[in-house]
């Protein structure tokens, strides 16, 4: 499976072409829209989220309620278009909008602007923007379609915002009802308190986000070459994600200071399969699954729009000069657990594609049953 995603934070859309979805899935606009309203709420979300109301209008791949085999395009509008039409016109306008040349510590502006040569950081701010997420959660939820019809579930929660840390529990009924993503009721309220003190200073607040994968078939990815390992399939595709800078698999940063006795998971068998008692490894052991959850968290920076500006400089000049200010959120974990999600569905979807095939929904189905079988009896192995 391969994604693309275009379009601009202002522009009249953004949209995902999802290649590679086996023919014969059932999707419906419906089920995606659920994901893209969970990406818009959360507190601390800006002002956009109240003009926006994402829905998906699926354009290719889909009919009569299946996916067909073709590509699948799925375009999300953006209703805050219509404000900007001056300035994201596709042609020149008689009275060029003004370029924007300060530049946000800790966004992509300077270092785009440099790459690509623009005079006008309008033109990084737009395609960086996170408003490019609202595609790849639509496709997300399309690769956590096809992860469910094999029993595997994908789920997040906010441990931490700030200092105030919680400890997952993946109690989805709990984390959806929390306006900051998280079960812990008191937790919960700490973390609006200090979301609310970053506001009331102009600041920004970042966090960590845990995520969690069930009922993993065993065997994805490889340990054969560098680029198959499926840990660091997963940790690019975390990593990709606007204001994420760490990536760690269950509890890897700690296991780092211990004796390989506490670390790794010892190895029983129990009614004719392969158990272990603990999940230090994630769930992946070499670079491939091994039958237990997938277990990481994902640290977010604070973003990088502060209403209180940092000193910085201009592009054009090089004089010293206040950051940009733009609308922007004081706090983006809740949504970037969803976004998280979606990342880690569409690389445990491709990786079941790769071992399984992708022509048709029922005949992937039959090889996982298949595949399955052969695991389970050892038994039959004496």
């Amino acid at each position: 499976m391969r994604l693309l995603t275009a379009g601009e934070s202002h522009g009249p859309m953004v949209l995902a072409v999802l290649d590679g979805v086996p023919a014969g899935l059932a999707v419906s606009p419906a089920e995606i829209d659920v994901d893209l309203r969970r990406r818009q709420l959360g507190y601390g979300r800006g002002a956009r989220q109240r003009i926006e109301r994402d829905a998906v209008r699926i354009t290719g791949g889909v009919r009569q309620g299946r996916t067909t085999g073709a590509p699948l395009a799925l375009e999300i509008v953006n209703r805050d278009a219509v404000n900007w039409e001056r300035v994201m016109s596709v042609e020149p306008v008689a009275e060029p909008p003004d370029p924007v040349t300060r530049l946000r510590p800790g966004h992509a502006d300077l270092a785009g602007a440099l790459k690509f040569g623009h005079a006008d950081v309008r033109d990084v701010i737009e395609r960086a923007s996170a408003r490019e997420t609202a595609a790849r959660v639509a496709a997300g939820a399309v690769a956590k379609a096809l992860l469910r019809v094999v029993g595997t579930d994908v789920a997040s929660e906010t441990k931490s915002i700030g200092d105030v840390v919680s400890e997952p529990r993946f109690d989805r009924e709990a984390v959806e009802a929390s306006e900051v993503r998280s079960a812990d009721p008191e937790r919960s309220g700490a973390m609006v308190a200090a979301i609310a003190a970053a506001r009331e200073a102009g600041d920004t607040l970042g966090g960590v986000v845990a995520v969690r994968a069930t009922g993993v078939v065993p065997g994805l990815g490889s340990f054969a070459e560098w680029d198959r390992r499926l840990d660091g399939r997963i940790a690019q595709a975390l990593m990709s994600i606007q204001s994420a800078k760490g990536v760690q698999f269950a509890d890897a940063f700690a296991a780092a200071s211990e004796r390989g006795s506490a670390v790794h998971d010892p190895i029983r068998v129990r009614d004719g399969a392969f158990v272990r008692d603990r999940n230090r490894a994630g769930g992946l052991e070499g670079g491939v699954t091994n039958g237990q959850d997938i277990v990481l968290e994902v640290a977010f920076k604070p973003i990088s729009t502060l209403m209180k500006p940092l000193p910085s400089a201009d592009l054009r000049t090089g004089e010293p000069a206040p950051a940009l200010v733009e609308r922007s959120d004081v706090c983006v974990v809740p949504a970037a657990g969803v976004v998280a999600e979606a990342m880690l569905a569409l690389v445990l979807a491709d990786a079941l594609c790769e071992k399984f095939g992708n022509d048709n929904v029922d005949d992937l189905c039959a090889a996982v049953e298949r595949y399955r079988r052969r695991l389970r009896p050892l038994d039959a192995r004496r």
